[in-house]
């Protein structure tokens, strides 16, 4: 039997990344076969049809249908649920991508089986240890045997902190294989935004999730004062993430968002928003996986945290990080009107083939010889 490698999603900014990687499992050379295990820590039927059916991600193997909780419960369940699907069916090795709480639970039993774990999109670092999802990459990629790398500043992270410099390579980035393969398949911008605004030549798109922009109302109502006022210059379309529509409601602001041209939706498929980020004047955003796409599409992305773990967005793309700052959000906005913003370029190896090359490299790693 050819060696197995069990490839785990939890959340939907996993769905666009194990995309790739289970096509390129499926290639028929390839001497690897691929299980793909769903820890149900984002699940809903809604959900499942706009991300495993768009992207054409197979149906998982194992769901360990978890649900929602706090972190520690969250970790603690899946971890209690994952054991036993390893004890039944030990893999070769275990795949883990992102950094949400699925990726370290999954890892840490694995690891402690003495199954390898591969970590794709090792080595990211925003330097604020105050998000959850930077304790997950620091752990993860502390007992990973291989890790990959999206740019090339992330191996430099690992090596800073001990990692053993053979564990790494640098592959590009597996968000913008989706980004790629589904370009011409994305739902024309028109066709969301007539329902929402009627015809419309120019527009902006805004989300919006993150625990430090939304959990506080004062900041909440901060930015969203600030957004607004934007929207009076510029429409901005929202889909409004389920956990940022719990907290305008329990803050009473959805009637502020009416003062302005701001045109809110429930959340959107992948191909939906790709078709609105594509066409889209600027993205507004606190998603780690909208300012790598924005860079890849050459759109202008305003970046609403005071950190990002994507430096190359900033550095070589077309991302602004302004935080909360109603100044400096403003200032970039002001900036991206007069004169359309960075242009920036496509970082290295975000070409399409990122899947390719991991699976290459665990051919080789795992089957030695082929």
């Amino acid at each position: 039997m050819p060696p197995e490698v069990l490839c785990v999603v939890g959340a939907r900014p996993n769905f666009m990344k194990i995309a790739p990687v289970m096509r390129a499992f499926a290639r028929p050379e390839c001497p690897l076969t691929a299980r793909l295990l769903h820890t149900g820590q984002h699940y809903d039927e809604a959900m499942k049809h706009a991300f495993f059916e768009q992207l054409a991600i197979p149906e998982p193997e194992v769901d360990l249908e978890v649900g929602p909780g706090s972190h520690a419960v969250q970790t603690a369940e899946i971890m209690l649920r994952f054991e036993p699907v390893l004890d039944e069916r030990p893999p070769a090795a275990v795949l883990v991508v992102g950094d949400v709480n699925s990726t370290i639970a999954c890892a840490l039993v694995a690891v402690k089986k003495g199954i390898p774990v591969v970590h794709v999109e090792a080595g990211l670092r925003s330097g604020d240890r105050t998000m959850p999802e930077e304790i997950n990459r620091i752990l993860t990629d502390q007992i990973s045997d291989r890790l990959f790398t999206t740019e090339r500043s992330a191996g430099e992270n690992l090596r800073r902190e001990g990692v053993n410099g053979d564990k790494i390579h640098f592959v590009g980035n597996v968000m913008i294989d989706t980004l790629k393969f589904n370009l011409q398949r994305a739902v024309p911008a028109e066709r969301t935004l007539a329902p929402l605004m009627g015809e419309v030549d120019d527009f902006g798109l805004l989300t919006l999730h993150r625990p430090s922009n939304v959990d506080d109302p004062q900041v909440l109502r901060g930015l969203l004062e600030t957004l607004v006022e934007l929207s009076r210059e510029l429409p901005l379309v929202f889909p409004v993430h389920p956990r940022t529509r719990q907290a305008i409601e329990r803050a009473g602001l959805f009637e502020l968002l009416r003062a302005g041209s701001i045109h809110t939706t429930a959340p959107l498929g992948y191909l939906e928003i790709l078709g609105l980020m594509r066409r889209a004047r600027l993205v507004l955003t606190d998603s780690g996986g909208i300012q790598e796409e924005t860079t890849a599409l050459g759109v202008p992305c305003i970046t609403l945290r005071e950190s990002t773990e994507r430096p190359i967005t900033v550095e070589e793309g077309t991302n602004t990080i302004t935080g909360s700052d109603p100044r400096r959000i403003r200032k970039a906005f002001g900036e991206i009107m007069e004169s359309g913003g960075k242009q920036g370029r496509i970082p290295d190896l975000w070409d399409g083939r990122a899947a390719e090359r991991i699976v290459d490299h665990l051919s080789h790693w795992l089957q030695p010889g082929s």
